[in-house]
């Protein structure tokens, strides 16, 4: 018989730096759910993917257990890394504060491509072009 499942808490937390502190400690405690496991499970989890933003789903159920799902990290988080800036533009259409290649582009979207509602590679990158674009980042 399937657990029936009590909540969904979505966060994104960095890879491997999983801990009590908010917001992952109070998101999980009012759940009833043990904290420093969590952390530990998360962390060996994330552990290749050190200092990114892992964005995951945890599903609680109501004998209060519970499973998670990680994600691929944040487009914007990724056009950051590829661009080599610390954030967006705060004026995107007259600020420019990076650029990314085409092959960038390309390699950002099959990275994401299996978290996007995208039905093939071309898609994908249209929808990432239009993220860089928010952000003040040109494709070149």
């Amino acid at each position: 018989m399937a657990k029936k499942l009590k909540t969904l808490i979505k966060l994104q937390i960095v890879g491997g730096q999983a801990n009590p502190a908010p917001p992952v400690g109070p998101a999980l405690g009012q759940h009833g759910l043990n904290i420093q496991e969590f952390c530990q499970r998360f962390n060996e989890a994330t552990k290749d993917r050190m200092g990114d933003v892992v964005p995951v789903e945890i599903r609680v159920y109501e004998d209060r257990s519970y499973d998670f799902i990680t994600k691929t990290a944040p487009a914007s988080e990724l056009i950051k890394k590829f661009a080599k800036i610390s954030k967006g533009s705060s004026k995107p259409l007259t600020d420019k504060v990076g650029s990314i290649t085409k092959d960038q582009l390309k390699e950002i979207a099959q990275i994401k491509m299996s978290d996007l509602n995208a039905n093939d590679l071309e898609a994908a990158m249209n929808i990432i072009a239009g993220t860089a674009r928010q952000m003040g980042v040109e494709v070149k």
